[in-house]
C-alpha cells in the first residue's frame, strides 16, 4: 500500500491536520437532528467550503464528511442503502478542493464508529463490523480518499474491525481513540495500550493517536502516555479547541487561537508527528497552528505539570492516577456502558 503521510513527513517533520466538521457545519446552516453526511449529496458546495477553509488555512490533511458513514449511523436517517454513494460522493468532494490546493494535501476517510457496541457488551458481531465498514471505506477508496482516518474510536474490537476492513479493501489506515472517561476511552482503554490493539493484523497502521476528548490539556497529557510508551510511533493528536461552554442556548468552545497555537507547540514537543483540531476549531484556528507549528523548533519534552501551566487544568485525572488493579478491566466497562 502506498503511504502518502510518510512521504509528507519526509518533506515538512510535522503534518497540520484539520479542524472541526460538525462545529464548523452548524455554522455554515446545518440543522440540529440533521446528518452531516447527507450534506455531501444535498449541498456539495457547502462541504467543498469547509474543506477549502481548511486547506486556506494550512491544513496538510483534510477529513471526508464521512464521520457518521456507516449503515448503522446512516439507518438513522433512512440512508443505509446508501453508503457507497455517499461516502464516494464526500471523498470526491475533497478530492477536488486538495487537487487545486497547489501542493501536496492528503485526502483522509473519515471512518467514525458505528454507535453499536459489539458483543457480548451489545448485539453487533465483529464480522458484521468489518463487513460495515468494508462498505463505507470501499465508497471512500473510490471517490478518491487516500488514508482510512479511524477515529475517535473507544473500544479496541471496533478499531480491530475498522482497520481489518480497510487493509481488505486495499486502502492504509490510522486510528485514534478517544480518551475521555478518566484517561481511558470509554471502554476502558489507555493511552499507551493505544499502539497494541491491532497486533497481528496484516498490514501496521501509518499512525495511531488520539482525537476529541475533553480539553487540550487532557489530551496532551494522553499524548505524552502514548509516545513514552512506544517513542519511535507516528502519533496524532486531534484535540478539542478548549472546553464547550453555554452561552445562552449556544455552545461555544473556550479555545482560543493563541491556545490552539500553544497547544501545537507543545503536542510537537510531546513527540506527535501529526496535529489537528478536532469540536471547536475553527479556520481561525487552525492558521493560528499553523503559523505556530511553522514557527517553531522542537523543544524540551514538557512535563504534566508544564502543559497544565501553559493550557489550563486537566478535566480528569491522568490515566496512571486511575488505573485499576489487574483483572479490573470488565468491571471498569461494564461502568462506562451504564
Amino acid at each position: 500500500m502506498l503511504n502518502p503521510i510518510d512521504a509528507l513527513l519526509a518533506e515538512k517533520g510535522v503534518l497540520l491536520a484539520d479542524g472541526a466538521t460538525g462545529t464548523n457545519l452548524f455554522n455554515m446552516g446545518l440543522q440540529a437532528g440533521e446528518a452531516p453526511e447527507i450534506l455531501n449529496e444535498t449541498a456539495p458546495d457547502t462541504i467543498a467550503q469547509l474543506h477549502q477553509g481548511f486547506v486556506d488555512a494550512g491544513a496538510d490533511i483534510i477529513l471526508t464528511n464521512t464521520f457518521g458513514g456507516t449503515r448503522h449511523r446512516l439507518k438513522l436517517h433512512h440512508a443505509q442503502d446508501r453508503v457507497f454513494e455517499i461516502n464516494k460522493r464526500a471523498a470526491e468532494i475533497a478530492r477536488s478542493v486538495a487537487a487545486k490546493a497547489g501542493r501536496k494535501v492528503i485526502v483522509a476517510g473519515s471512518v467514525g464508529p458505528t454507535g453499536e457496541l459489539l458483543i457480548p457488551l451489545g448485539a453487533l458481531s465483529y464480522e458484521d463490523a468489518v463487513a460495515a465498514f468494508v462498505e463505507q471505506i470501499e465508497g471512500l477508496k473510490a471517490g478518491g480518499a487516500e488514508v482510512a482516518w479511524i477515529e475517535t474510536m473507544s473500544a479496541p474490537d471496533e478499531i480491530r474491525a475498522a482497520a481489518e476492513a480497510a487493509i481488505k479493501v486495499g486502502l492504509p489506515y490510522t486510528y485514534t481513540g478517544s480518551f475521555d472517561t478518566a484517561g481511558r476511552t470509554m471502554m476502558g482503554l489507555l493511552p499507551k495500550d493505544i499502539h497494541a490493539v491491532v497486533d497481528g493484523l496484516g498490514q501496521a497502521p501509518l499512525a495511531v493517536g488520539a482525537n476529541c476528548g475533553v480539553g487540550a490539556s487532557d489530551i496532551l497529557a494522553s499524548l505524552l502516555d502514548m509516545t513514552d510508551a512506544r517513542p519511535e510511533a507516528t502519533v496524532i493528536v486531534k484535540g478539542n479547541c478548549g472546553i464547550p461552554e453555554f452561552h445562552g442556548s449556544e455552545i461555544r468552545y473556550s479555545g482560543t487561537p493563541t491556545l490552539m497555537a500553544d497547544y501545537a507547540r507543545l503536542a510537537v514537543d510531546s513527540g506527535a508527528k501529526i496535529v489537528g483540531g478536532c469540536c471547536g476549531t475553527s479556520f481561525e484556528h487552525l492558521a493560528a497552528m499553523r503559523k505556530a507549528l511553522d514557527a517553531h523548533r522542537k523543544a524540551a519534552r514538557p512535563t504534566v505539570e508544564t502543559v497544565i501551566e501553559r493550557i489550563g487544568p486537566m478535566r480528569n485525572k491522568r490515566a496512571e492516577a486511575n488505573a485499576p488493579e489487574a483483572g479490573d478491566g470488565r468491571r471498569e466497562r461494564r461502568r462506562s456502558r451504564g
